[in-house]
């Protein structure tokens, strides 16, 4: 088989998306990139996981991706889908419909099960939702992540942002015009980091357990990631979204380094 020709190739629309998502981020806020994903993994299969923070993240992480040559299928909310045009384009650009709190959110870890194994690189948030964590650093994930890897045999790498959240509110669309004026004006700086690839070593799939320990590994890759891109909020965030509320209930504790 020809897998260069059979490999899954990013459409010309998600291209020009990744281009406009460039231009949005620069228009309110300051990207910086850091990190990147090895040659040998660019082809596929591959799972991006990153942590999430802000309705505005889909839009960062394209515009990062975009920075670093890569073009990732998104698992994204079925209520994009659902949009109009949005939507439309969605499946055009060859991104996959996750239906939350339904019996189709399987389908949606088929689809990407036949992504990844047609070798496409996949963009996935393990946390499942924004984070409420109260100092927004990554929560408890959802298994799905850890088994579509392990199902797969394919690579995970941490993607960690931060500031995001400086930009639009997390109930948006409400208070959607005064957090990009507040943004324009005060023009935050937003970082990502590609991280090293997830060490799922002594995990193997189908064993009892697997799928939340590789859960907790990625969670942990994700942390360790972020800590560097917000040096000066150990803690607590120094931007406070009042509409933002706060859950303790999926908090993530570190695992021990195995």
């Amino acid at each position: 088989m020809d897998t260069a020709r059979s490999t899954w190739q990013p459409p010309l629309i998600w291209r020009a998306a990744q281009l406009l998502a460039r231009v949005v981020v620069a228009l309110v806020a300051r990207l910086e990139v850091s990190g990147d994903v090895p040659d040998a993994l660019r082809r596929g299969p591959l799972v991006l996981a990153a942590n999430h923070i802000s309705p505005f993240d889909p839009v960062v992480l394209a515009a990062a991706c975009r920075a670093r040559g890569v073009a990732p299928r998104i698992m994204a909310t079925g209520g994009l889908f659902r949009t109009p045009v949005i939507g439309a384009a969605m499946r055009r650009a060859g991104h996959i419909r996750v239906d939350r709190g339904t019996s189709a959110v399987h389908q949606a870890l088929d689809d990407a099960a036949a992504a990844v194994a047609s070798g496409s690189m996949i963009l996935v948030y393990p946390e499942g939702r924004i984070g409420l964590d109260p100092g927004l650093w990554p929560e408890r994930g959802k298994t799905g992540t850890a088994r579509l890897a392990l199902a797969c045999g394919a690579p995970v790498i941490p993607v960690a942002q931060w500031g995001a959240h400086e930009v639009l509110p997390y109930r948006a669309p409400k208070g959607l015009l005064r957090g990009v004026a507040r943004a324009v004006w005060r023009r935050p700086v937003v970082r990502v980091h590609f991280g090293d690839p997830v060490d799922l070593t002594g995990v193997t799939h189908g064993t009892p357990g697997a799928a939340r320990l590789a859960t907790d590994r990625i969670i942990d890759a994700i942390t360790d990631a972020l800590v560097p891109l917000r040096p000066d909020e150990p803690d607590r965030p120094r931007h406070v979204d009042p509409g933002r509320p706060a859950d303790t209930s999926r908090s993530h504790r570190r695992r021990p380094a195995p």
